[in-house]
């Protein structure tokens, strides 16, 4: 039986869409099927792994609304291993169209179930916000991974998201787990950096996974070519912190 895994944080720029490629590649190439699911209006993760948005027709927004079935919108990718369900920027408008229906926390957990016996790890790359969509993704995960930059205004907003997760628990989802604290953009050579590190060990401790993601120029630019880390350039410091992360995960849930 697969896991879900939401990575979610409602502040933009901390790398949840780079960790949900990078991770799935990485895991794939690590031979466990994945499946990457683009809850983002955005779509970069639909983008990042060379697919192209204008033309998705079946994506997370027609199996939030019922109309398609889930296996049916799912596609595959230029990573081994690695299957995704899009997302097209009409995403946007699910938010509206699901506040006065019956369930409305519940679509996705009913459109994906059944995909988790397909799939070793589904993961679910949020949107930049604590609204339905993000509360679709946490009702229907079995975990949630917490992207941290290590920047000045890491730890502000994270209190939010950790009360957040404490109501989907009471509320919708009695079993949602924190997966753990993923610290990104990590400068070695910045003091503000290591700080953030200190201070993020020191309060959760056993929650704060042990890898850490570097600032690597190649990161950035894999998402231009619509590749992985993996792909681009397996060589790259970004490549080898993700498979270390991706192993973490496999150990931790093997």
């Amino acid at each position: 039986m697969g896991k879900i895994i939401a990575i979610a944080n409602q502040k933009g720029g901390v790398g949840k869409t780079t960790t949900s490629v990078n991770l799935a590649a990485s895991l794939g190439v690590l031979e466990k099927k994945v499946l990457l699911i683009d809850a983002d209006p955005q779509a970069n993760a639909t983008s990042g792994l060379g697919l192209d948005v204008e033309s998705i027709e079946k994506g997370t927004y027609q199996i939030l609304e019922h109309t398609v079935r889930p296996e049916d919108a799912i596609l595959e990718t230029s990573s081994p291993n690695v299957h995704i369900i899009p997302a097209h920027i009409d995403l946007v408008a699910i938010e509206i169209e699901l506040v006065d229906k019956d369930q409305r926390e519940y679509m996705m957990k009913k459109a994906i179930e059944k995909l988790k016996s397909e799939y070793d790890f589904i993961l679910i790359d949020c949107a930049p916000s604590l609204g339905l969509l993000t509360l679709n993704a946490l009702t229907a995960a079995d975990s949630v991974m917490i992207p941290i930059q290590c920047e000045y205004f890491a730890l502000e907003g994270l209190g939010k998201l950790l009360n957040t997760i404490k109501s989907v628990q009471k509320v919708h989802n009695k079993s949602l787990d924190i997966e753990g604290l993923l610290l990104t953009m990590y400068d070695s050579r910045l003091r503000l950096s290591n700080q953030v590190v200190e201070e993020v060990q020191k309060h959760f401790s056993e929650m704060v996974f042990k890898t850490i993601i570097q600032r690597n120029i190649r990161l950035s630019e894999a998402p231009s070519y619509g590749e992985s880390i993996i792909n681009y350039d397996a060589a790259s410091k970004g490549a080898s912190n993700y498979l270390s992360l991706a192993h973490e995960i496999i150990k931790k849930n093997s």
